[in-house]
C-alpha cells in the first residue's frame, strides 16, 4: 500500500478502548437488504449485501462481499477518502471477496446515505462507528473468530478511510492489520504546518465535504476562526490533533503497510515517516512504499496497490507464510519516457528495512546567489564565467554589486547574508503546490521541466557548485539558517530546486514546498529548517537552489508588510538513502534516464522528420468514410520480428457503434494509440474521412478519445472542467457544443457539483462528455465501462448509442462482451496484432443459424429424431438439462421451425439465437492460437 515474519502475535480483545458491548446492544439492522451478485470468468462469484445498520445515533449505509465456500475466513473493512462513499472502493472489496476473504465497505458520517454530522474520525463518532462493524462481523457464521466476538479482521483505504484504519487500531484490539494509503498522521500537522496555515488544502477539504454546515460545530467553528485570522491558534491544532491517529500512537502495534504519495501537499512523505516510526516503536512489523502519484494527482498505482495490500493482508491475516509481503521500503521512480507511446517510464527501488528522511545525508556546500532585476528564482544567477565560479562574481573575479531579492534588499559581499520583504497583503504570492494538479507538474519534473515562480524582492536564493557526481535525493534535506523579521513572526517557505548546467532551467521535485514561523524568541540565533521529503536523482553538472520565499499560493502569509534577513549557517545536507537499490532496467540506461537535452533533441529530430516526411495527400473516395485501416503494423520497441500489431486492415462506417474485442495484448491499445496519432506505425496506412492521419495532423481535431481515464480538477465543477479543458484547446468556445455533449452523457445537476463529490460511474460520464466536446465525428472509447456497476454500465451503453444515433461513428474497446453484444452494431476481432474477424455482430455471432429452443416438459429422444428429420434443418441435439433443443438452421427460418414444433404439441417456452457473443468470441481466439 516487510519482512516476512511469523504472524503477528495473537490478539485477544481487550476491554480498554473498546465499546463491544455498547455499540452490540445499539447495532440494528433496519432494512431487509439487498443482495446482488457479480462475476468474470476467472473468479469466483461475488455476492453483495446491502444494508443499513443503526448504531451509535446514526444510521451506517454498508455493503458486505463474499464469495462462494462454507469455511470460515479474514474479513476486511475499507474506508473511502473524504468526500466519496463505499461506491468508491467497491471494485477493491469485490477483488478481495473473490480472493477469499469477507469485506465490508461503508459510508463514513455525512457521506453518502449515511446520517450524521462529519465529526472528522473523531472516537465517539467515525471510529465508534468501525467498532461496531466489527461487532457485525463477528457474529457472521462465514468470518474467522480469534476469540468471541473477536474477529480476524484488517482495515485499509485512502486519505480518511486510511487514518480510520489507524484509529481503529488503536482504539479496538481486534484489529489485526491495517494498511493505509495516502492518509494522515497528525492532521494538525498536515493542515497546520510548523504553525502555517494550508488554506488552500483546508478550503477543498471543508467544500469536499459539503460546506462548513455539513461538520460538527466546533469543527466548522474552528475552521472559520483560523480561515478569517490566517493563523491557527493551539485549540485548533488541538482539536484536531486529538482525532488523528498520533493521539494512539501508543496502542497501534499491528502490522502495518504505509502507503504513502509522493505528489502529495496535503498528505506529505512526512506523514508517512511519523507514523512508521511510532508503529516500529511499538515492535509490530512496517513496511512502507512511496508511490508515485497522492492527493496531488499524477499515477496512483491502483493495481499495483491493491496487490501489495491483498499480500499483506494475505500474510496477516490468512497466515499464509509464502505470501511475499516485499521489501521494507519501496519507492517508485520516474524517468525518461516509453519509445512507443510517450509514457512516463516507472520502475521501482528498495531496501530491507525503512531508512527513514534522513539516511546517508551528503553536505553541499552554498553560496549566495544573486538575482536578476525583474526575473525569479528560476533564472540564471551567475553574472558571467563558466558557472563554476561563486555566483557573486562576475566573469572577472570581480565582485558584483549585490543586491538581494531583485534589488529591493541587501546582502553582505559573500552572499550568505540576505534581505527581502514580505509585500503588503502577501500578494503577489510564489508558485510552488497547485492542489488537485501538482501531481501532473510532478510528473514533469521527472523530464526536466518545471514549473514554479519567486517573485523579484520576495525571496533569498543560495546555490551550490555544478555537481561533480549526480546525487539521488531520498529523504528530507536540511539546513540551519538565522532568521531576523523587523517585527513579528517570520513565515518562510523553503524549497530546492534542481537548475541546468545554464541556469535557464530548474525543477521543483514533486513542486512541494516546506513552510515555517519563526517566532521572535527563535529568531537570531541558529535554526535547522527542514525541507520537503522527495525522491530525486540531480544529475551531474546540475547545481542546487535553496530558495526562501516570503510567500506561496497554497498558504496563508502575513497580510502586513515585513522584511526579512536570513544567514546561512552551514551546508545543505541531502539525504542520499545509500541502501536503497534501484531494480534493474528493463530498457538500456540511456533510456531510463534520458535527461531533458536528450528530449530536446528528440523533438528536433521528430520535426525535422516531419518535414522531410510529405504527409499523402486526400483521397476524395474516402471523404465520407470515418476511419480505413490498411496493412497497419507496429513493432514492440527494440525488436525487429515482434509485432505489437500486424497487418490489420478495416473499415468503419457513418453510424457505427464499432466493438474492438481482443484478449490482453491482442494490439487493441497500440491500434487507438497509432488511430489518434500518439505512436507512428511502422507501416500501413490510417485515412480518417479521407485524411492520412499523422501527429497533429488537423483532421484530429474531428475525432474524439477516451482513453486509460481522464483528470480532472476535482475541487471544480464538472462544467468548470469541461470549460477549462475547452479553453486549454484554443478553438473557439462556441464550437465546444458542450450543452449537446452534457445532454447525451445525461449528468444533470451533477455538473453544479464538485468532481471530488461524483461517484465513479458519473466522473466516467464526464470523461465521456470531455471527449464529446466539438461533437466530432468520430469518437474513440478505451474501456469506458471500467469499474462502473451493472446500471452505470447500461447507462453508459445509453450514451454511445445516442451518440451514434446523430450520424456519427464509435468505437469500443471493451472486454465486458454482453455489453458491446448490446451496444455495438459491428465488430472487429484482434488476436496477437492480427484481425481475426470483422463484421456485423450478428454475422459474428452466427444467430441466424443456431437456434436454441426451451420447452415447458422434458424433451424425449423420440421427438429429437422427429425434430431432426424437419425440413430445413440440419441437426438437433437435447440440451444438457433435457428442457431444450440446440437446431441448426438448414433453409428453415425460425417461424417455420416453431411452426413445426408446434404441430408436433412441443410446449415451446422460448426460441432464441444459441450462439452468444462470448461464445463466437472465445472460438475465434482459439482458431486464431491453434
Amino acid at each position: 500500500m516487510e519482512n516476512p515474519t511469523s504472524r503477528w502475535r495473537h490478539r485477544l480483545p481487550r476491554t480498554r478502548g473498546r465499546w463491544a458491548a455498547v455499540v452490540a446492544a445499539l447495532a440494528v439492522l433496519v432494512g431487509a437488504g439487498t443482495w446482488t451478485a457479480t462475476a468474470d470468468d476467472s473468479a469466483p462469484s461475488v455476492h453483495r449485501q446491502d444494508q443499513m445498520l443503526k448504531m451509535n445515533g446514526v444510521s451506517v449505509d454498508t455493503s458486505y462481499f463474499t464469495s462462494g465456500g462454507t469455511g470460515r475466513r479474514p474479513a476486511v473493512l475499507i474506508g473511502h477518502g473524504f468526500g466519496g462513499s463505499k461506491n468508491d472502493v467497491r471494485a477493491q472489496a469485490e477483488k478481495l471477496a473473490a480472493d477469499g476473504y469477507a469485506v465490508m465497505t461503508w459510508s463514513a458520517r455525512g457521506f453518502g446515505r449515511t446520517t450524521g454530522e462529519i465529526t472528522l474520525n473523531a472516537p465517539d463518532g467515525e471510529v465508534k462507528d468501525v467498532s461496531g462493524l466489527i461487532d457485525w462481523l463477528a457474529g457472521r457464521p462465514e468470518v474467522e473468530l480469534d476469540a468471541k466476538g473477536d474477529p480476524r479482521v484488517g482495515v485499509t483505504g485512502a486519505s480518511y478511510g486510511g487514518a480510520v484504519s489507524l484509529l481503529a487500531a488503536g482504539y479496538d484490539r481486534r484489529v489485526d492489520a491495517v494498511a493505509p494509503v495516502i492518509s494522515y498522521w497528525n492532521l494538525a500537522d498536515a493542515l497546520f504546518p510548523d504553525g502555517v496555515f494550508k488554506k488552500l488544502w483546508a478550503g477543498i477539504f471543508v467544500s469536499s465535504g459539503g460546506g462548513c454546515q455539513r461538520f460538527q460545530k466546533e469543527l466548522c467553528e474552528m475552521y472559520e476562526r483560523v480561515a478569517v485570522s490566517g493563523k491557527p491558534d493551539a485549540a485548533a491544532r488541538a482539536l484536531l490533533t486529538e482525532r488523528s491517529p498520533e493521539a494512539v500512537a501508543d496502542r497501534i502495534d499491528v502490522p502495518t503497510l504505509i502507503l504513502q504519495g509522493q505528489s502529495d501537499s496535503l498528505f506529505p512523505l512526512g506523514q508517512a515517516d511519523a507514523m512508521a516510526e511510532a508503529v516500529k516503536a511499538n515492535g509490530a512489523p512496517v513496511s512502507v512504499d512511496w508511490i508515485s502519484g497522492g492527493h496531488d494527482g499524477g499515477d496512483d498505482e491502483g493495481d499495483r496497490v491493491e496487490g501489495r495490500v491483498g499480500d499483506w493482508f494475505d500474510r496477516y491475516l490468512k497466515k499464509d507464510k509464502d505470501a511475499d509481503t516485499g521489501p521494507g521500503f519501496r519507492v517508485t521512480r520516474t524517468g525518461g519516457v516509453d519509445s512507443t507511446d510517450g509514457a512516463a517510464l516507472k520502475r521501482g527501488a528498495s531496501s530491507e528495512t525503512y531508512p527513514g528522511l534522513t539516511s546517508g545525508g551528503r553536505k553541499i556546500p552554498l553560496t549566495g546567489a544573486r538575482q536578476q532585476p525583474g526575473t525569479g528564482a528560476g533564472q540564471d544567477a551567475t553574472t558571467g564565467g563558466d558557472g563554476g565560479q561563486d555566483a557573486t562574481t562576475g566573469g572577472g573575479g570581480q565582485e558584483a554589486p549585490a543586491t538581494g531579492g531583485g534589488g529591493s534588499g541587501r546582502k553582505a559581499p559573500d552572499g550568505l547574508t540576505q534581505t527581502f520583504r514580505n509585500p503588503a497583503g502577501a500578494a503577489p504570492p510564489s508558485v510552488s503546490a497547485l492542489p488537485g494538479i501538482g501531481g501532473g507538474l510532478s510528473q514533469l519534473s521527472s523530464l526536466g521541466v518545471g514549473l514554479s515562480l519567486d517573485f523579484p524582492g520576495q525571496y533569498a536564493s543560495f546555490e551550490s557548485a555544478p555537481l561533480e557526481r549526480s546525487v539521488h535525493v531520498t529523504g528530507s534535506p536540511t539546513v540551519t539558517m538565522d532568521v531576523k523579521a523587523d517585527h513579528g513572526d517570520a513565515v518562510l517557505f523553503g524549497k530546492v530546486y534542481d537548475v541546468s548546467p545554464d541556469g535557464k532551467q530548474q525543477v521543483l521535485p514533486s513542486q512541494l514546498v516546506a513552510p515555517y514561523r519563526v517566532t521572535p524568541a527563535e529568531q537570531g540565533k541558529p535554526v535547522e529548517l527542514t525541507l520537503p521529503a522527495v525522491d530525486h536523482e540531480v544529475d551531474a553538472g546540475h547545481r542546487l537552489r535553496l530558495v526562501l520565499s516570503a510567500t506561496d499560493l497554497a498558504y496563508a502569509s502575513p497580510a502586513e508588510p515585513a522584511t526579512y534577513t536570513v544567514t546561512l549557517d552551514g551546508a545543505l545536507t541531502v539525504p542520499t538513502a545509500p541502501g536503497v537499490r534501484t531494480a534493474a532496467a528493463t530498457l538500456p540506461w540511456w533510456t531510463w534516464g534520458l535527461p531533458a537535452a536528450a528530449v530536446v533533441i528528440a523533438a528536433a529530430l521528430l520535426l525535422t522528420a516531419r518535414r522531410r516526411t510529405a504527409t499523402p495527400a486526400p483521397d476524395p473516395a474516402l471523404s465520407g468514410v470515418p476511419l480505413q485501416i490498411t496493412g497497419l503494423s507496429k513493432k514492440y520497441a527494440k525488436s525487429t520480428d515482434r509485432y505489437a500489431v500486424r497487418d490489420l486492415g478495416f473499415r468503419v462506417e457513418k453510424g457505427q457503434v464499432l466493438g474492438l474485442l481482443g484478449p490482453n495484448g491482442a494490439g487493441k491499445t497500440t491500434t487507438l494509440r497509432m488511430l489518434m496519432g500518439l505512436i507512428t506505425p511502422d507501416a500501413g496506412e490510417i485515412r480518417v474521412f479521407g485524411h492520412a492521419i499523422r501527429p497533429g495532423a488537423p483532421v484530429l481535431s474531428r475525432v474524439g478519445s477516451f482513453v486509460e481515464g481522464a483528470g480532472f480538477l476535482p475541487h471544480l465543477s464538472g462544467r468548470s472542467n469541461l470549460e477549462l479543458y475547452w479553453q486549454a484547446t484554443g478553438r473557439p468556445a462556441e464550437d465546444a457544443h458542450i450543452d449537446e455533449a452534457l445532454e447525451i452523457a445525461g449528468l444533470g445537476d451533477a455538473l453544479a457539483r464538485a468532481v471530488r463529490t461524483y461517484s465513479q460511474g458519473m466522473r466516467q460520464r464526464l470523461a465521456i462528455a470531455q471527449a464529446m466536446l466539438g461533437m466530432p465525428d468520430l469518437l474513440i472509447l478505451d474501456e469506458p465501462t471500467n469499474g462502473l456497476d451493472p446500471p452505470q454500465i447500461r447507462e453508459m451503453r445509453d450514451v454511445m448509442i445516442r451518440y451514434a444515433a446523430g450520424g456519427r461513428t464509435v468505437i469500443v474497446s471493451s472486454h465486458l462482451l454482453s455489453e458491446v453484444e448490446q451496444s455495438c452494431t459491428h465488430l472487429v476481432v484482434m488476436d496477437r496484432g492480427q484481425l481475426v474477424q470483422a463484421g456485423p455482430v450478428a454475422e459474428i455471432t452466427g444467430s441466424g443459424d443456431m437456434l436454441l429452443v426451451t420447452t415447458g416438459t422434458e424433451v424425449t429422444e423420440a421427438l429429437v429424431d422427429k425434430a431432426a428429420a424437419l425440413p430445413g434443418i440440419g441437426s438437433a441435439v437435447r440440451t444438457e438439462d433435457g428442457h431444450g433443443l440446440l437446431i441448426r438452421l438448414d433453409g428453415a427460418t425460425a417461424a417455420q421451425l416453431v411452426a413445426e414444433l408446434v404441430r408436433l404439441d412441443v410446449p415451446v417456452t422460448g426460441v432464441g439465437p444459441h450462439r452468444r457473443l462470448e461464445d463466437a468470441f472465445l472460438t475465434l481466439i482459439s482458431q486464431g492460437s491453434a
